[in-house]
């Protein structure tokens, strides 16, 4: 994994360290342990099965939000999840999008689908509330949509989606709890986000409207995970199958974890494990994970 530590006292950079080595030691004795917290769009959950059990294997998250398991809710694979001690929730979708929160703490409440239009069948959007040492968490996995072609409807909608996302969170926000928002955004933030920014002028995932769409939500008072560790250039999330562009190295970065005030404030770490996109039947995207201090 590419990690970097959020050490008050200081340190940080990101740093390699073994796939599943939460690197906790900056962490004082006094402090609770932390929770793992990642993120992944696994691009069909029958065809990248073994991929993401043996991921969570060896990194062993507290949480995995998953996006596009492509399966709906009764033809979800939870017994594999659940032998490895995971709680399981879904909100699918035949063949295509689909969510899910795989837990190791117990959920006190599922919220399922994106408020906003009762028309919108697409399932994009689960909300998991859990107890933890120091009170609630409340964790969102979430697919955005991806917007293209511009010149047809998924690009109205992919704005009135995030529309839809920055009013919800506003009214979350409002709760003063802890409150991560992890998923595939679709969403280059800035040109430093991608191998060739002219490569994306005119995409859905990097228009300028869609980027301020972004820009508001993180304003409403949000940390973006990432970002907030590391400036480093070539860190992405995400490589194209075609075009050698794993080998290449031409990616971008579009998986987030958002956090909340009160979220941000316990960051112990974050980072990429980027080594899992040359797994063998890898998905296009790779897991982004935090240590939260819960």
């Amino acid at each position: 994994m590419i990690r970097a530590n959020c050490d008050p006292q200081g340190g940080g950079g990101f740093t390699r360290s073994p796939g599943g080595d939460t690197n906790n030691q900056h962490v004082q004795e006094s402090e609770p342990l932390p929770v793992k917290i990642a993120t992944w769009n696994i691009n069909g959950v029958k065809a990248r099965i073994e991929t993401v059990k043996s991921w969570l294997e060896q990194a062993a998250p507290d949480i995995a939000c998953l996006q596009e398991i492509k399966s709906v809710d009764e033809n979800f694979p939870r017994e594999v999840f659940e032998d490895l001690g995971y709680h399981v929730e879904t909100h699918g979708q035949k063949g295509f999008n689909g969510v899910a929160i795989l837990s190791k703490l117990p959920f006190d409440e599922v919220n399922r689908g994106l408020p906003g239009d009762d028309e919108d069948v697409q399932a994009r959007f689960i909300e998991g509330v859990f107890s933890v040492e120091n009170g609630v968490l409340r964790v969102v996995s979430l697919y955005l949509p991806n917007g293209n072609p511009v010149d047809s409807e998924k690009y109205p909608y992919k704005l009135g989606w995030m529309d839809r996302l920055h009013a919800w969170a506003e009214e979350r926000l409002a709760l003063e709890e802890p409150l991560i928002l992890a998923g595939d955004y679709n969403v280059i933030p800035q040109p430093e986000d991608c191998h060739d920014p002219k490569v994306w002028e005119g995409d859905a995932l990097f228009l300028p409207q869609t980027r301020a769409a972004f820009r508001r939500l993180v304003n409403l008072g949000f940390t973006e995970a990432v970002r907030s560790v590391t400036e480093a250039p070539g860190t992405y999330t995400f490589w194209d199958y075609q075009a050698g562009a794993w080998q290449k190295n031409n990616g971008i970065r579009i998986d987030h974890l958002l956090m909340s005030p009160e979220a941000a404030n316990r960051l112990r770490s974050a980072g990429i494990d980027k080594h899992v996109r040359g797994w063998e039947k890898p998905s296009d995207h790779v897991p982004v994970a935090i240590d939260y201090a819960a």
